[in-house]
């Protein structure tokens, strides 16, 4: 049996540019950088202060953009004030949806693009003041 989520891999076709995005739009920090020039590919580990739980971005040279399937759906992330985030991101150019909810629920999430088209959905945290601001949510949906 698994004990603990640990990672969640993004294959991107221009590292920088990725590793900006996902500074810039939700605070993580780069943990470490791993580089295989023998083997053409560079791996990029990310976190949020607070969280374990890491994103991985893996770049493979020279291999262009990626075709995001109709397998993986989204990442998501959790905000204690998903107004602000969600003006902040619209200002910032970033693809944006307006905020939503589920049906007969107030709107609690929105979905923004990463520069490689793959969404990540921001929602409104639970009242829970031991858990980090912009925490992993580790909840990745796969449809089959």
């Amino acid at each position: 049996m698994a004990s603990k989520m640990l990672h969640t891999c993004l294959r991107v076709e221009n590292l920088e540019k990725s590793i900006a995005f996902y500074q810039d739009a939700f605070g993580f920090r780069e943990l470490r950088r791993r580089d295989f020039p023998d083997h053409a590919f560079t791996i990029v580990y990310l976190g949020l202060e607070g969280d374990d739980y890491e994103l991985e971005l893996t770049y493979n040279y020279d291999h262009g953009p990626y075709v995001v399937g109709d397998g993986f759906a989204h990442i998501a992330l959790s905000t204690p004030d998903l107004e602000a985030l969600h003006q902040e991101h619209s200002a910032k150019g970033y693809e944006v949806t307006a905020p939503n909810g589920l049906p007969g629920t107030q709107p609690n999430y929105y979905f923004v693009k990463d520069p490689d088209g793959y969404k990540v959905e921001v929602i409104r945290e639970k009242n829970n003041p031991v858990r980090s601001s912009r925490m992993f949510v580790f909840y990745l949906t796969f449809f089959l």
